[in-house]
């Protein structure tokens, strides 16, 4: 599909992937809708945008925040077409037995619990419509246990079984899931981990990190028809084969 004139919601807008997102969408004339915890910075954000912007605070770990959100968003500009659930957290870092029990089942809250939120919420509308784009922002961490990321290693691995199932109980509705493993990307997540010191994710020079408008200019091409073929999977951008399909190489 065309993207211009389409409504797109970005959970995690306020830095990072989700603000190099809105970015991309909104210069190929989309409508996006900034969601985050942080008020002021998607305020800001959507302000330099312009008025096809709209900031609207919202924390995902909440179920009725998230269908208001979306409640919102369909109001202002008739309905949602894409829902990218990019709002992740990783703090804090620490071994399964130094864990503190609250803090790592918040990092659940926001990495699967509110993709499941936003899921659940722009589904009905979606299905009523017969078509509609849901990209979750998956990890390596999906698949591959990393010390002292227990919350996170989980969190990713089941919002990308949420994908999948997705795609299996509305792929033949019109509704195109997939995932976006986006490699490590250069954004306060990572200096978060570099704090952290533990694990080798923690070691790794920041000039491997790639930008995150990569990121944000492949979910613009995951939109589009070119990316069919990849309905119901996990694109990694560290297979050089997407990177080239997407221009970055």
């Amino acid at each position: 599909m065309s993207i211009s004139g389409k409504t797109v919601v970005i959970t995690g807008a306020s830095r990072g992937i989700g603000e190099a997102a809105a970015y991309e969408f909104a210069n190929a004339g989309a409508r996006v809708v900034l969601v985050a915890r942080s008020g002021d910075l998607i305020e800001k954000i959507a302000a330099d945008i312009g008025e096809n912007a709209l900031a609207l605070t919202c924390d995902v770990a909440s179920y009725d925040e998230v269908e208001n959100t979306l409640i919102k968003a369909s109001a202002a500009f008739g309905g949602v077409d894409v829902l990218i659930g990019n709002a992740g957290a990783i703090e804090p870092i620490a071994r399964m037995d130094e864990a503190d029990p609250d803090a790592w089942g918040q990092v659940i809250d926001v990495n699967l619990k509110g993709v499941f939120y936003g899921m659940r919420a722009v589904l009905p509308q979606m299905v009523a419509n017969g078509s509609g784009t849901i990209i979750t922002i998956s990890s390596g961490a999906a698949h591959n246990a990393i010390e002292a990321w227990s919350h996170y290693c989980a969190s990713k691995a089941g919002a990308a079984m949420l994908t999948d199932c997705v795609h299996k109980e509305f792929g033949d509705q019109g509704i195109r899931a997939m995932g976006l493993s986006p490699g490590t990307v250069a954004t306060q997540m990572q200096k978060e981990i570099k704090a952290s010191g533990i694990n080798p994710v923690s070691q790794l020079d920041w000039s491997v990190h790639i930008p995150p408008e990569w990121p944000a200019k492949t979910l613009l091409w995951m939109c589009g028809a070119d990316a069919d073929a990849h309905v119901g999977t996990e694109i990694s951008l560290r297979d050089e084969g997407i990177r080239k399909a997407v221009g970055l190489i």
